[in-house]
């Protein structure tokens, strides 16, 4: 049953929004994907994010670009939370989603991340349910000391053979 749901609106945004489940998969967490436009196919879409929590979502990850209203409208309908991920687009870089996003009215919050967000939007998912899964926390955990290992190899290369050689790998 999956524990987190990642909606977008275009097949354009699955570039960024496959991030969201490359770190579903790495931290072991079931997830559903699917394309949905909440403003070509709205009845589809209020039967899907109604009907989200009967299916064990636990988090939605919603990613929109321009007016970004598919976070705000999963969290008017959905009753736990989202996050949403303002896409980069053609002509305000994906600022007209950011701000759409975090311009939700009192009581409909959606929890934002950067734009093109993808893997902090799954890593936050996956901090949410954390709070009541303990093996998720331990991935978590386990995934930090990943990139903490990582910094120190690269740092420990950067001593080793200067920053010229370093720039010229």
């Amino acid at each position: 049953m999956p524990k987190v749901a990642i909606v977008m609106g275009s097949d354009s945004d699955l570039k960024v929004m496959s991030k969201a489940a490359s770190m579903l998969e790495k931290l072991g967490i079931d997830y559903e994907m699917t394309i949905i436009s909440a403003h070509r196919m709205p009845d589809k879409f209020f039967d899907w994010a109604k009907g989200a929590e009967d299916r064990g979502v636990k988090v939605i990850i919603a990613g929109a670009g321009m007016a970004a209203h598919l976070p705000g409208m999963c969290a008017a309908l959905f009753p736990m939370p989202v996050i949403g991920v303002p896409m980069s687009g053609k002509n305000l870089d994906g600022m007209d989603a950011l701000y759409s996003i975090v311009q939700m009215p009192p009581g409909i919050p959606v929890a934002t991340v950067a734009i093109d967000g993808g893997m902090n939007a799954a890593i936050l998912a996956a901090k949410i349910l954390a709070v009541s899964d303990p093996a998720i926390l331990e991935k978590l955990k386990d995934y930090s000391e990943e990139m903490k290992a990582g910094v120190q190899a690269k740092a420990d290369k950067l001593h080793e053979i200067g920053y010229e050689a370093y720039l010229n790998n």
